[in-house]
């Protein structure tokens, strides 16, 4: 089964991404904030992370560097999921070694589960 690791500090964008995701066959492991995140990549080595870019202890970014000087997730796409406006978005993923970005809100479920599917198809 593909194992997506989400990390997201508010309750109801986890929610939703579990419920638009884990219909698909995926299955969902889920973090609270940065330090948790990067221990469950590491545990767990996901086929995909989505990062919220604005967690409580470390900022997404932060946590793309630690990933990315992790050996064992350089396979591993990891896409930005923020609220921040999209051109923000453009840079973050430029600058800090995203794979992609999914802006949220994230309203039609079924365009973010599309876009889900071209990243996993992408590796």
């Amino acid at each position: 089964m593909t194992k997506i690791l989400l990390i997201e500090d508010i309750l109801d964008n986890a929610t939703l991404v579990r419920k638009a995701l884990s219909g698909r066959g995926y299955e969902i492991i889920h973090a609270l904030d940065a330090e948790t995140g990067l221990q469950m990549a590491l545990e767990h080595i996901p086929d995909l992370i989505l990062l919220d870019l604005g967690l409580p202890d470390y900022d997404g970014q932060t946590l793309a560097g630690w990933m990315r000087a992790e050996s064992v997730l350089d396979a591993t796409p990891i896409v930005a999921v923020t609220a921040w406006p999209e051109e923000t978005a453009k840079k973050m993923v430029e600058s800090y070694g995203f794979d992609g970005y999914i802006c949220k809100p994230i309203i039609k479920v079924g365009e973010f589960a599309a876009k889900i599917d071209s990243y996993l198809k992408a590796r």
